[in-house]
């Protein structure tokens, strides 16, 4: 290999050059659309493309395929999914203000749908693209560029004669930036941009006499209409939009919610996550409203019925949804584009800036380019003109002339040599001829039935027609309010022909409180098996078959259906459960694995304790480890809000193997996997806070460890099974605490 074409460069700097060029090109040529005529890269090929290939929208409607193929061939190299997408988009009139393309067959729909592939699907340009965004491409209003492999031309941008990046809005994700702007009314937008062109000093608060705000196609509520004004100056902010909801009373009293609009932001498979997150409320007892749920959109528009229960307070409801659900939802408003070849954020009045003076450049170039025309038409026409006059003497011309080109040099230059003529008057009038190079091939291409009289006439008129339009256009070069008016009068025949009334209503609501119903406090009784599975019954069922509940249940226990219930891991963990998350029922109902309605999780810890948190709160629990380690804590310290807490600090590897309230124990035993039992009393404990290890309780053999803890009261008498052998805890000779306790043998 040649030693002089290899390049030495810093890796870093070739990397840093060669992510900026990589960022740059999303940017530019990707993801952001440019300011003037609001369409990315991608979506003016595909419609230059359309336009190339003669889809119309007075033509047959061409499979997407083809018109993806033609697209990625000629001048978007990027895949065929991201054509087809954008294809489709296009096509979409729940999520463009103005749909571009006219779709036929199955582009998807507002539920999360997807289209059908691009071999199935047809589509062909809409009527307002044909003549807002590409009539007049063929007047060379607009730069072309080579395509990615210099074979063909396209356009930089479109000369779109409306506002499209406020009417259709944007989203699109870049390197480092992101741009999410909103789509807005048509005629609303039009006439801003009217309302611009009169008054450029006009202030974006008086802008927004006509441009309300964002109008989405899914319609909706926007409820932050007093943000809107900043957002509009700084092209940045968050606007809230809730859905359109109503309410049906039926014959039987009950009342049906009813969502008939929903918020932009929902479309695709948000609506589906909604019906579950509504699902999931009353799964969580967050309420009991509900009956029944369903989906009952169609073609015709949303319709999401939601069943209450006789007594329900709808409109409270309503508020759930809006506090819990997507029914009202945030967009981002992030108004970036390519603006002078750079990425830019712009507000309300420089976008309408960046489109007028746009608006302007176009309509410069095409009249130029169409006077440019007409003069050559006018030159033409005088010549023609000209001609009839001395029809006679240009025939006696073109007999006498031996080819094309003498009878030509004798009608521009005046030149006789070789013409034959019947007299010496008609070579001297024909030496004066001085025709153009233009009005002479004219002459020489006209035909016989020009000479018609008729013809003379219409000839003569179009030549006045010419002179009105040069004087027109003239006119409308040289003056701005001339051009300004032509533009206005294009886009007031726009705003009657497409423009629609607006979907979303733009005002201030106060936001949404949801009322929680008072629960009347009852005592319960908390019941768990062994197996895990946890319910609640009432006072009255637990003394009925006090018997059975107490022998089936590992714990039973009295709580309020208010409270919650405290569950102590080995791990040291506190998780906490509110006793309305568990069913309440009949004394043989089934209950719920209590890591359903927890974080405890039965795979990586083992329940050692299980009380109402109402008990905790007036004792102190005492709590004893693996490694001998021992502390009492305030029962107060375990009031907490959060699911889980950690309740014990622990050492490494150790395991808590006691967690008991104190009620009238006095004395505390030990019992190691060894067989050391050390008793002392409980008063030798201090008490510590939740977050402390504790104090030592127990000295311990390398290998050995607590294995059970037993507390006893006064004159309390309590024996044990020890590897056959029973055990009077009473009779252990009580010692210190930190001692190594009592060996037993056996």
């Amino acid at each position: 290999m040649d030693d002089s074409r290899i390049i030495k460069t810093e890796y870093s700097e070739e990397m840093q050059k060669s992510f900026i060029d990589y960022a740059m090109s999303v940017i530019i040529a990707r993801a952001l659309p440019d300011i003037r005529d609001g369409l990315k890269p991608v979506q003016r090929r595909t419609l230059y493309d359309m336009y190339e290939l003669g889809i119309r929208y007075d033509r047959p409607y061409r499979k997407s395929a083809r018109i993806v193929g033609d697209t990625m061939g000629k001048y978007h190299p990027h895949g065929d999914s991201s054509i087809y997408d954008a294809l489709v988009v296009m096509t979409q009139d729940f999520k463009k203000g103005l749909p571009l393309v006219d779709g036929h067959g199955n582009f998807g729909n507002i539920e999360g749908d997807g289209a059908a592939a691009m071999r199935y699907t047809e589509a062909r340009l809409a009527r307002v693209t044909q003549e807002a965004f590409l009539g007049d491409l063929d007047k060379d209003v607009v730069d072309f560029i080579p395509n990615f492999d210099e074979t063909e031309k396209e356009p930089s941008v479109l000369p779109v004669k409306i506002p499209n990046f406020l009417v259709n809005g944007s989203e699109g994700i870049a390197v480092g930036m992101a741009t999410s702007t909103p789509p807005h009314n048509l005629g609303e937008v039009i006439d801003a941009v009217k309302a611009y062109m009169q008054n450029e000093a006009i202030t974006t608060k008086e802008l927004m006499r006509y441009l309300k705000g964002p109008d989405f196609p899914t319609g909706g509520i926007v409820t932050n209409k007093d943000d809107l004004l900043n957002i509009y100056e700084t092209g940045v902010g968050k606007i809230k939009v809730r859905g359109k909801v109503e309410f049906e009373k039926l014959k039987n009293g009950k009342t049906n919610v009813v969502i008939t609009e929903i918020p932009y932001p929902m479309i695709g498979m948000n609506i589906s996550k909604f019906l579950s997150d509504v699902a999931g409320l009353v799964e969580t007892k967050k309420t009991q409203d509900v009956t029944d749920i369903s989906n009952q959109s169609s073609k015709e528009g949303i319709r999401i019925v939601i069943e209450l229960r006789k007594d329900a307070d709808a409109e409270n409801f309503v508020n759930l949804l809006y506090k819990k659900t997507r029914l009202e939802d945030t967009f981002g408003v992030n108004m970036l584009a390519i603006s002078e070849g750079r990425p830019e954020v712009l507000g309300l009045k420089a976008i309408l800036k960046a489109n007028v003076d746009f608006q302007f450049e176009v309509a410069t170039r095409k009249y130029n380019n169409l006077l440019a025309k007409e003069l050559e038409r006018k030159e033409i026409q005088e010549g023609l003109i000209k001609a009839c006059n001395v029809i006679d003497l240009i025939i006696e011309i073109l007999r006498g002339s031996k080819d094309r080109t003498m009878a030509k040099a004798c009608l521009v230059e005046g030149k006789t040599t070789g013409i034959q003529f019947r007299n010496k008057e008609s070579r001297i009038m024909a030496q004066q001829l001085s025709f153009t190079e233009k009005q002479a091939n004219a002459i020489l291409e006209m035909r016989l039935y020009k000479l018609i009289g008729l013809e003379i006439q219409a000839l003569i008129k179009e030549h006045e027609d010419t002179m009105a339009n040069i004087y027109r256009y003239e006119d409308i070069l040289e003056r701005r309010d001339s051009m300004a008016q032509v533009i206005i009068n294009e886009l007031d025949g726009y705003r009657k022909a497409y423009a629609g009334k607006r979907r979303t209503v733009i005002e201030n609501v106060q936001e949404a409180v949801y009322r929680e119903k008072e629960v009347e406090e009852m005592e319960l009784i908390f019941l768990m098996d062994r197996f895990g599975y946890a319910r609640t019954i009432d006072l009255a069922a637990y003394e009925r078959n006090k018997e059975a509940a107490d022998g089936e249940n590992r714990f039973v226990f009295s709580c309020k259906n208010t409270g919650k219930v405290c569950l102590f891991t080995s791990s040291g963990q506190l998780h906490t459960i509110k006793v309305m998350d568990l069913p309440y029922g009949k004394f043989r109902d089934k209950g719920i694995p209590i890591d359903n309605v927890s974080n405890y999780n039965s795979e990586k810890e083992e329940i050692v304790f299980l009380t109402s948190q109402t008990e905790l709160n007036l004792r102190q629990v005492v709590f004893v480890t693996a490694q001998g380690m021992a502390k009492l804590v305030s029962g107060g310290e375990f009031d907490v809000s959060k699911r889980t807490v950690a309740a014990t600090k622990l050492s490494s590897e150790d395991t808590v193997v006691s967690v008991v309230p104190v009620l009238d124990q006095k004395s505390i035993v030990l019992q190691t996997m060894e067989g050391f039992f050390l008793k002392f009393d409980l008063s030798e404990i201090p008490e510590k806070k939740k977050a402390a290890v504790g104090v030592r309780a127990m000295k311990l053999g390398a290998k050995d460890a607590v294995e059970h803890v037993y507390y006893l009261s006064s004159g309390q008498d309590v024996s044990i099974e020890y590897k056959g052998k029973t055990i009077s805890l009473n009779n252990i000779k009580s010692g210190k605490r930190d001692g190594k306790g009592t060996k037993v043998r056996i």
